[in-house]
């Protein structure tokens, strides 16, 4: 078996202990750091196991933040509990609900910066699509987000919060001693908001393992999604390490033109990727791979990109599907959206060809939560004061 290099980024990550405070914060911890945890601040050894995991029910199952109401506990341990730890998600600065139920949330982490969570109602499910990163470093030329600057990577907590975040604000925690029932309001996960996953693996691994802890949150693994434009060494992490299913921003089927709207495809070609994704549900056992593939007028929908994106997934007999999302257009954009009769015929190619090829119903563009127009609203507000700045010669 060869050895993997870890794939990283000049990223900082901030530490667990909020600047604000002396304590350190639970959420995010996994449950051995959460037991190491609890044994410094002075649980005996031999307890440390069963406190870990009544702490988790409270928190993860019950969503309580007060140590004073884990009434399982003795109160002298509660005290010592909110002495020395915190329980904090990140903080809800805006919500702005669009006409179809889409919820956008801008959510302030620790250092001030702010990352945009959206959830998506539908008749079957309710999918929250959250960041990993502060900004985005892949600087892919038809999505807004990438035209971000990458500030930082989130932590296990600041991913994981983003979800205890939405079923607070969907008030989705079960009655404290009993288990919520399985029709849920937040009932998938989509890793696909602002950032590069596996460019920041080993904490939305962590989050995803708390996420799918079945004393807590307890989402099946087929329930969560990651997104990934194409880290080729850490495709086999996923599957090994979280074991979800897998979605690939593909978006092209040259490399010529993949060079231009996804610019990783020069670090991991086509072909490259293509063997990574082969091997993919072998090891993880999950279903099928999700092909994305924005459609952008003139650019990758043509007759023959259909016919060469099925040649690619068929050589290489990856199962698939292949998600048709229409470009959501952007002030700026240097794209435009295929038509939907072009649409309905590139998708109709790849369904004669034997794979599904929905075509994705935009969803909240009215309140720019549609995919690829994740931003925050206080980096636009900030560009647009250094606009006004440099246009009055201020700078």
């Amino acid at each position: 078996m060869t050895t993997r290099a870890p794939v990283t980024q000049d990223v900082m990550t901030i530490p667990r202990k909020l600047p604000e405070s002396d304590k350190m914060n639970l959420v995010g911890l996994t449950r051995d750091q959460m037991r190491d945890a609890l044994i410094e601040a002075g649980t005996p050894e031999k307890q440390a196991k069963m406190r870990t995991g009544q702490i988790w029910q409270w928190i993860y199952q019950w969503g309580v933040r007060d140590f004073a109401e884990m009434t399982n506990l003795a109160k002298a341990y509660r005290a010592m509990l909110d002495e020395k730890f915190t329980i904090e998600i990140p903080e809800v600065v805006s919500k702005q609900v669009s006409t179809d139920g889409t919820r956008k949330y801008l959510v302030r982490i620790a250092g001030g910066h702010e990352v945009e969570v959206v959830y998506i109602p539908e008749d079957d499910r309710g999918t929250l699509c959250i960041s990993s990163q502060v900004g985005c470093t892949l600087t892919c030329s038809f999505c807004h987000t990438g035209t971000q600057k990458l500030v930082r990577n989130l932590t296990a907590g600041e991913i994981v919060g983003q979800i205890m975040m939405a079923r607070d604000d969907l008030d989705e925690w079960p009655e404290r001693g009993t288990r919520k029932d399985e029709t849920r309001l937040l009932s998938n996960i989509v890793l696909m908001g602002m950032g590069e996953p596996l460019y920041n693996f080993e904490n939305v691994r962590d989050a995803m393992k708390i996420a799918m802890d079945p004393e807590g949150i307890s989402l099946s693994r087929r329930r969560i999604t990651l997104s990934t434009s194409g880290v080729v060494p850490e495709i086999a992490r996923t599957a090994e390490e979280i074991g979800c299913l897998l979605a690939i921003s593909f978006h092209a089927t040259t490399d010529e033109v993949r060079d231009v709207l996804v610019p990783i495809n020069k670090r991991w070609n086509i072909e490259t990727l293509l063997e990574a994704l082969a091997s993919y549900p072998k090891v993880s056992n999950s279903e099928r791979i999700t092909f994305e593939y924005v459609m952008l007028d003139g650019v990758n929908d043509t007759d023959a990109d259909a016919h060469r994106l099925i040649e690619h997934i068929k050589r290489h007999k990856i199962p698939a599907k292949i998600n048709l999302i229409p470009f959501n257009e952007w002030p700026g954009s240097p794209y435009k959206r295929s038509s939907n009769n072009r649409i309905r015929a590139f998708a109709n190619i790849i369904y004669q060809a034997g794979y599904a090829s929905p075509i994705r119903k935009t969803r909240g563009d009215d309140i720019m939560a549609a995919c690829g127009q994740l931003k925050s609203a206080t980096e636009r507000a900030r560009k647009s004061r250094k606009q006004i700045e440099a246009e009055a010669g201020l700078k």
